[in-house]
């Protein structure tokens, strides 16, 4: 008999956040999740999202033993935005046994209900910036930090669930050229001189204290309003990840690109790939796991890096603007020895974001689903 019970202590919280890496423990394909993050994912302290957002985490016993877990999720901004009367499901894990993914996505379903909610999607986060998409395909592929990885078993389960495709994601894998095509070179040359554009170089102290992080998050408002689900960034929450993630990129993997006013209207985030780190780390920071993720940052001990978003203002996609933004990271990915880059899932309908990486043949890999069934 599966049993239910709402994380409401320390210590089911700390079951809750080594559940997954503990499921996981011997395959070589799953990238660990840090389980502070976790922890900081359920603190008002440290996610700002918690203002707007209801959140129930859930375990799944059997026999006194943890079989599963799930994450209730009502963001109140985005169901306003959408007009919808959404719970969403996250961080969703379960052992291979039907009765426990019924029982899990059950809960969260009455959680929902009891709170007027009419449907349930997911495996989704808070934000566009937690984990989204349930694999669907490759999994003989390594994860990484920014995607969710599970077992194959996980879609057959949600179909017995009676749930079904409300939209799809796709990652793409670029190799990265010797050398940039002189065709490209001259396609980037005029867009510069057209549209008179720049490349920007802040300091640290500029993007985080600065009004660079302002720019950055009302770029990524603009760009990302239409997409599915997305709901904007608050200027707090804005303000948490800039803290959280910009104090420790290497600027040189960042790219930002400026019209003659000094608007924003291009960027490019991009990092060392952490997935070896994060599996020599086992999801913790101690005691030795900190050293992993240094050498990661620091040491540049890889040869393949993340690219974790891309932006470019409506008003002026489709002109080449990513073509600046392309060469300038190619001068960096030499100089550090990056061969491969890795995005984060890209819906699979956004044909523009798609098809700008043909230059660098792509391989489309890793498609994640998102869940809906009405309750």
């Amino acid at each position: 008999m599966v049993i239910i019970r709402k994380v409401e202590t320390k210590k089911m919280m700390k079951k809750f956040a080594s559940f997954a890496n503990e499921l996981y423990a011997d395959s070589p394909y799953y990238v660990p999740e840090l389980e502070m993050d976790t922890f900081n994912m359920f603190d008002r302290k440290t996610n700002p999202g918690l203002d707007f957002t209801e959140v129930q985490p859930f375990l799944a016993y059997k026999d006194e033993k943890v079989v599963g877990r799930i994450c209730g999720i009502i963001n109140h901004h985005a169901n306003q935005k959408w007009n919808t009367e959404t719970v969403r499901f996250g961080m969703i894990d379960f052992i291979d046994d039907k009765e426990v993914s019924e029982a899990l996505l059950n809960a969260v379903e009455q959680w929902g209900k009891a709170k007027g909610c009419s449907q349930c999607q997911g495996p989704l986060g808070i934000t566009d910036f937690d984990k989204e998409g349930m694999l669907i395909e490759d999994f003989d592929k390594v994860g990484s930090m920014i995607a969710i990885y599970n077992h194959p078993y996980y879609p057959i389960h949600m179909e017995q669930c009676h749930y079904e495709k409300a939209v799809d994601w796709l990652q793409v894998r670029l190799n990265v050229p010797d050398e940039m095509p002189e065709r490209f070179l001259r396609v980037e040359k005029f867009v510069q001189e057209k549209f008179n554009l720049h490349i920007a170089h802040p300091t640290r102290r500029d993007v985080i204290k600065g009004e660079y992080g302002r720019k950055l998050f009302k770029l990524l408002n603009t760009c990302y309003e239409p997409l599915f689900g997305f709901c904007a960034f608050t200027d707090e929450q804005a303000q948490a990840f800039v803290d959280q993630y910009m104090t420790f990129l290497d600027l040189r993997l960042v790219t930002f690109v400026e019209n003659e006013e000094n608007e924003l209207v291009g960027l490019a985030i991009t990092m060392p790939s952490m997935n070896e780190a994060l599996q020599k780390s086992k999801g913790k920071m101690l005691p030795f796991g900190w050293f992993h993720l240094l050498k990661a940052i620091k040491f540049h001990s890889s040869d393949a890096v993340d690219f974790l978003l891309i932006a470019i203002r409506p008003d002026y996609q489709g002109k080449g603007v990513n073509t600046i933004i392309f060469h300038n990271l190619y001068y960096a990915y030499h100089a550090l020895g990056y061969k491969t880059a890795e995005t984060g899932p890209q819906l699979e309908t956004n044909h523009k974001e798609l098809s700008q990486w043909d230059l660098f043949s792509p391989e489309f890999i890793k498609r994640r689903r998102c869940y809906t069934k009405n309750i």
